[in-house]
């Protein structure tokens, strides 16, 4: 009897389901799509704060900002026969500038023409090439425009003082950059050391001669040569790198005098 009653026990059957993740509002679906719309309804509170917040002038400042820019590039016809593959580069800077005579503050001159020669990358590849060899800076003596060399641009032949055409146009755009600034000009020329073991080391002609190939340049565009007041050569000197003997000390300092 004991043995009949143990087989009528009954059985208990335990079963377990796994939820699925995908199905229904379990699914994370739902959460991609609230988050862009709170991102969408943020951008719209916002672009409605900006036209309330500012001014009809302000709001054409954003626009301009935004919109795409579209720079033509003068045709062989509208050029001219006579001009060259540059000259679209040397005709790029047309803002005027204040007459330093007439602003009577050498730094608002100063300003005017670091802002022409730093601000006008975006005319063109090329002149952002170009304006890559310029550097500004202020010191007592006047405004340094410092042209100098790049790695794989030197703006002469090699040990030579041959210009390459890119410090040709690079004086064009100083030329028209300056062009409604009377105040003097310094041009100094810049080299980098040589071996010791030189017989006879250029350092010193050379900077020279760099020097005064920059003024010819500079004149041959317009510039007022009686406006030009001290050519000088400062060899090796002054360099502007830790080794005396990297290209990139090779340089050309024009200088706006106060």
């Amino acid at each position: 009897m004991a043995a009949t009653k143990g087989l009528n026990k009954p059985m208990i059957i335990i079963r377990r389901t796994e939820a699925s993740g995908e199905g229904g509002h379990h699914g994370g679906a739902w959460k991609v799509a609230y988050a862009d719309f709170v991102t969408a309804m943020m951008a719209f509170f916002l672009m409605m704060w900006l036209l309330s917040a500012t001014t009809e002038e302000q709001r054409h400042g954003l626009a301009d900002y935004f919109a795409p820019t579209i720079v033509q590039t003068p045709s062989a016809e509208q050029s001219g026969a006579g001009d060259g593959p540059d000259e679209g580069v040397r005709h790029a800077i047309e803002a005027p500038l204040p007459d330093s005579d007439g602003a009577g503050d050498f730094n608002e001159v100063a300003q005017a023409v670091q802002d022409s020669l730093t601000g006008t990358g975006g005319e063109s590849a090329q002149l952002t090439n170009l304006l890559q060899h310029v550097v500004t800076r202020m010191t007592d003596e006047g405004l340094v425009i410092e042209l100098s060399d790049l790695t794989a641009a030197p703006l002469f032949v090699e040990d030579t003082a041959q210009p390459q055409p890119a410090l040709a146009d690079l004086m064009g755009i100083i030329a028209r950059v300056t062009h409604h600034v009377r105040n003097d000009v310094a041009i100094s020329g810049h080299v980098r050391a040589y071996p010791e073991t030189l017989v006879a080391s250029p350092v010193w002609p050379l900077s020279d001669a760099r020097a005064h190939a920059v003024r010819n340049l500079l004149e041959a565009e317009g510039f007022d040569a009686a406006r030009i007041q001290c050519v000088s050569g400062y060899a090796d000197r002054k360099n502007r790198r830790g080794n005396p003997m990297d290209p990139q000390n090779n340089r050309i300092e024009l200088i706006l005098l106060r």
